[in-house]
């Protein structure tokens, strides 16, 4: 007979950790660090995650329209659509037309888009490594792979 969940403590401490880097997002606890380190960009940290959704997207094959940016980001489709227009002007993204559906307009980085991503991107990744400075290079390792295979896991039993 299998245990139950909250009697695995393995389990229990995985839950905990997952709320917390969830309150941590909520808090928008990098941008915060990114401004008091002088590298935050100049456009709020919503249209930045447009843009990590939008390039998810397209490693799928797909661009999105701001309604199916807005389901991948969980807000209404009038925010979506106020942060595409934000990214729209500041040149990060651009409309094209969907080549099935001459009514729909999708949405597609700029290589001004990919370039703030990247630069996004390594912050993050400089915030990681600082985090991580200390650990031996295995359980780097061994985080990148359960983190990511967790991560896979967990999208397979919550897109059900």
């Amino acid at each position: 007979m299998a245990r139950k969940p909250d009697a695995d403590p393995d389990v229990a401490e995985i839950e905990a950790a997952v709320v917390a880097l969830r309150r941590s997002q909520r808090r928008r606890a990098l941008a915060r660090l990114a401004r008091d380190r002088g590298a935050r960009p100049e456009l709020p940290e919503a249209v930045f995650e447009l843009l990590d959704a939008v390039e998810a997207a397209e490693r799928e094959g797909a661009a999105p329209t701001v309604t199916e940016a807005a389901d991948a980001l969980g807000v209404d489709q009038p925010r979506s659509s106020r942060l595409a227009a934000q990214a729209l002007q500041s040149g990060l993204l651009r409309r094209v037309a969907d080549q099935r559906d001459g009514r729909r307009s999708l949405l597609a980085l700029t290589p001004r888009g990919r370039e703030a991503l990247a630069r996004i991107r390594e912050f993050r990744r400089g915030v990681i490594a600082e985090a991580t400075a200390g650990w031996p290079a295995e359980d780097r390792a061994a985080l990148a792979r359960l983190l990511t295979r967790f991560v896979r896991d967990f999208g397979s039993v919550t897109a059900r």
